[in-house]
């Protein structure tokens, strides 16, 4: 594979995260702004890894809470916070995969 193409796939890569971080992207060389989108990066993963984190045990404590019998849940409402979490939990596995793949083809290239 061509490097300026690598080099411009990891421009439309960082323009597209800071997009999608809500800055806008302008042009910033490979040095310039690496640091600030590791740290960007990181934070996003954290704040996703924590939301589901929170999704999941917010669906444990109430199927805790509807098994000892709380009349105010209902098993629609148990389930729907289960399969939430599942989901939540399956999708971040899906981008783990993807980032390890992505790690391990890069590393493959600069070998």
């Amino acid at each position: 594979m061509n490097v300026d193409r690598m080099q411009e796939l990891v421009g439309q890569m960082r323009a597209l995260a800071a997009e999608a971080a809500g800055k806008p992207s302008a042009g910033q060389g490979v040095a310039g702004g690496a640091s600030s989108q590791q740290g960007d990066f990181a934070a996003t993963l954290k704040t996703a890894l924590d939301g589901i984190n929170q999704q999941m045990q917010s669906a444990d404590t109430m199927q805790q809470q509807f098994s000892a019998g709380q009349s105010n849940l209902s098993l629609s409402d148990v389930m729907l916070a289960s399969q939430k979490a599942s989901l939540s939990f399956q999708a971040a596995l899906q981008v783990r995969n993807k980032l390890v793949s992505a790690y391990q083809d890069i590393m493959n290239i600069q070998a």
